[in-house]
């Protein structure tokens, strides 16, 4: 079984995944607004030897029958939130080889602006910045607060795809890597180095020159997580990581085996692409232990935020249909991907679901032993590189995790016990350099490339 990789989920807002657990007495989330807090998770997740800290981000807010419910403010559900960007920044200095990874949206940002906003995190950071790249930003009223046209599905794909071009030719095609030479006696920049770009999309134009230097990874680590035809067909071609959702060894597999072939459908290995999947445990010495705390917590939060929270992924007011409605006939142009997964149930199946943990994964509950053996099989069983960590509570489910079960992972050989790279691509992908591979579509707009094309 191949040594595992491993990344922690977190929202810089006081819950997390649309659930409000933020009354739980050893919940710490509703700090997030304090550097301490942010300095506190990334010193745990470091020394644990994760990979990366993973900032997940959304924009807008729940919106049922055109308004905003109370219980979003009484249990601070959607807003307030920081931007992951700057919480991104203030980490670069308190840590050393953490990769910090942040959500972008193709559809709500601006490509040459974002491009520099990253370049910049990944110089600061020597190279340990990824991009989480979503096609949205999650709740329809979001599109309202920019002002911008609601774009449907499988077309924000194919923006997607444009944005991508475009970035691709600011990070990797702009500026060579040894342009800069930053003589006194003689020139900062060699000219010759120095390109314009070009580039008239479907959905994006820019002409002139990149804004920042070549950054030690080029193009920052790409990751995804769409699980609908179109989304892996673009994880397919542009991610290098994708995040899946949970279940069954049976079901995970079949994810992974269709995103491998998709990147082969690309021109790229099906190794090129690491599947990692959302993980959520709640662990104890004993698996007694472990399901009194999970009811605990469960018990800090309303079933009336299930409501709210749903409607904030999807745009979906589950309220106002009858409990027995099959999810099946239900239609959304936002996160499809959460009609999916309830195929077969009804949407009080679902609301009784969404309480538990919204949009994330069902926790496994049980003792250290119990967790790192599902793990492990898990792993096996579906050709998995790896976990994303979902915490219940904060910073007490990743302690736990870090103390009870990620030792008996290391007896085992399958997690690190160290760094061994400097950059985030070299180690969480496991190649040579800290640049795209040659076969991924982002290298081919390398000013190098591009000369010896033309």
């Amino acid at each position: 079984m191949r040594q595992l990789r491993f990344g922690l989920f977190e929202n810089a807002q006081a819950n997390d995944s649309g659930t409000a657990t933020w009354r739980y007495p050893e919940n710490k989330r509703h700090l997030f607004d304090t550097l301490a807090y942010w300095q506190e998770i990334a010193k745990i997740c470091e020394d644990a030897n994760f990979d990366f800290l993973f900032l997940a981000d959304a924009w807008g807010w729940a919106d049922v029958n055109g308004s905003r419910p109370d219980i979003c403010s009484v249990e601070g559900l959607d807003l307030p939130r920081l931007d992951p960007a700057i919480v991104a920044a203030a980490l670069i200095p308190t840590t050393e080889q953490l990769g910090l990874v942040i959500t972008g949206s193709t559809l709500l940002e601006q490509p040459y602006a974002f491009a520099r906003r990253m370049a910049t995190l990944d110089h600061l950071s020597g190279g340990r910045i990824g991009w989480n790249v979503v096609t949205t930003g999650t709740a329809e009223t979001a599109v309202e607060a920019f002002g911008v046209p609601m774009v449907a599905h499988d077309e924000r794909y194919r923006m997607a795809d444009d944005f991508m071009e475009l970035v691709y030719k600011l990070w990797e095609g702009a500026w060579e890597p040894d342009a800069l030479e930053r003589d006194k006696l003689g020139r900062y920049a060699d000219p010759a180095k120095v390109h314009r770009i070009e580039h008239d999309g479907p959905y994006f134009r820019s002409r002139g020159f990149g804004n920042t230097s070549y950054t030690p990874q080029g193009t920052p680590v790409l990751f995804q997580a769409g699980t609908s035809p179109a989304g892996r067909a673009f994880g397919g071609k542009h991610g290098e990581a994708i995040f899946l959702g949970g279940g069954t060894a049976e079901k995970l597999a079949e994810h992974v085996r269709a995103i491998r072939a998709e990147a082969v459908a690309s021109g790229r290995r099906p190794d090129a692409v690491k599947l990692m999947s959302a993980f959520a445990c709640v662990v104890a010495p004993t698996r007694e232990e472990a399901q009194r705390k999970y009811d605990a917590i469960l018990g800090a939060q309303s079933p009336d935020v299930a409501v709210a929270s749903y409607a904030w992924f999807t745009g979906l007011d589950l309220s106002s249909y009858d409990p027995q409605t099959p999810m099946t006939d239900l239609r959304t142009e936002l996160s499809q991907t959460q009609i999916a997964r309830f195929a077969g149930q009804t949407v009080g199946d679902v609301l009784k679901d969404w309480h538990a943990h919204g949009v994330g994964v069902t926790p496994f509950v049980g003792s250290a032993e119990e967790v790192a053996d599902h793990l492990c099989e898990l792993a096996e069983g579906a050709d998995l590189d790896g976990f994303l960590l979902t915490p219940q509570v904060q910073p007490g489910s990743t302690r736990d995790f870090v103390e009870l079960v990620l030792p008996i992972l290391r007896e085992r050989g399958v997690a690190p016990t160290g760094y061994a790279a400097t950059t985030l691509r070299e180690r969480l992908i496991g190649q040579a350099e800290p640049t795209l591979p040659a076969d991924h579509p982002g290298a081919g707009h390398r000013a190098a490339v591009s000369a010896a094309v033309a």
